[in-house]
């Protein structure tokens, strides 16, 4: 998944920027207590753990109990 693809998911589930200084943006959502932080790098494929920990930090990403 590229930045920009993921800046889209974020947006499309109700989280909006609120603030960027340089390449780095942060999102918020109502109801929802904690910023979003991404180091936005536009049409480059975001690693996985990144990207794992901001859908999870969304609550985009179901959490497995193992």
């Amino acid at each position: 998944m590229k930045f920009s693809e993921l800046v889209r998911l974020l947006e499309k589930n109700g989280f909006r920027l609120i603030k960027e200084k340089g390449s780095i943006r942060y999102y918020e959502k109502p109801g929802w207590e904690r910023l979003i932080r991404i180091d936005y790098h536009g049409s480059r494929e975001v690693p996985t753990g990144t990207m794992q920990a901001i859908l999870k930090a969304a609550g985009l990403k179901e959490r497995r109990d193992s």
